[in-house]
């Protein structure tokens, strides 16, 4: 069983990786850090994870419903997943080609930078999204109050 507090509890962590990220990247002296290289992967892991869990566990059970607009609002949840593992395999392709090492593979620190900030807005808009639209809907429709899966 996933609850609610367990998936408020990752966005909550991915939402605070991002602001930190956001700060440690813009200095292009950050981008070679162990530490900094070490918290970016764990980011990319958990991004990762989450989506897996709320597309396989939460979405998934809803293509089926009888309301057309539940199916309509689960399919674009599912589009904008999709959206963002294609944004960040591109990402990683282009910035993080061995994701065992301990370093950025950073160029130009201005696309970089650039490239970072579109990525996190577009996973924040995400978390934002299943908080505000998703995690209600689910919960409207389950009336479990607690456990979303």
């Amino acid at each position: 069983m996933i609850t609610y507090e367990e998936l408020n509890t990752q966005n909550d962590h991915i939402t605070e990786l991002s602001n930190v990220l956001t700060a440690l990247l813009s200095d292009r002296t950050m981008c070679d850090n162990k530490t900094c290289c070490g918290l970016f992967h764990n980011y990319m892991d958990l991004v990762k994870q989450h989506i897996d869990l709320v597309d396989k566990h939460l979405t998934g059970k809803l293509l089926s419903h009888d309301d057309v607009e539940t199916r309509n609002t689960v399919k674009n949840f599912m589009s904008g997943s999709q959206e963002i593992r294609r944004i960040t395999v591109r990402y990683t392709k282009d910035w993080c080609p061995n994701m065992k090492a301990e370093s950025l593979a950073v160029v130009n620190h201005e696309r970089f930078y650039e490239d970072t900030e579109k990525m996190f807005d577009l996973i924040l808009q995400r978390i934002q999204d299943e908080t505000e639209k998703l995690y209600p809907l689910i919960r409207k429709l389950s009336g479990n109050m607690e456990h979303a899966a």
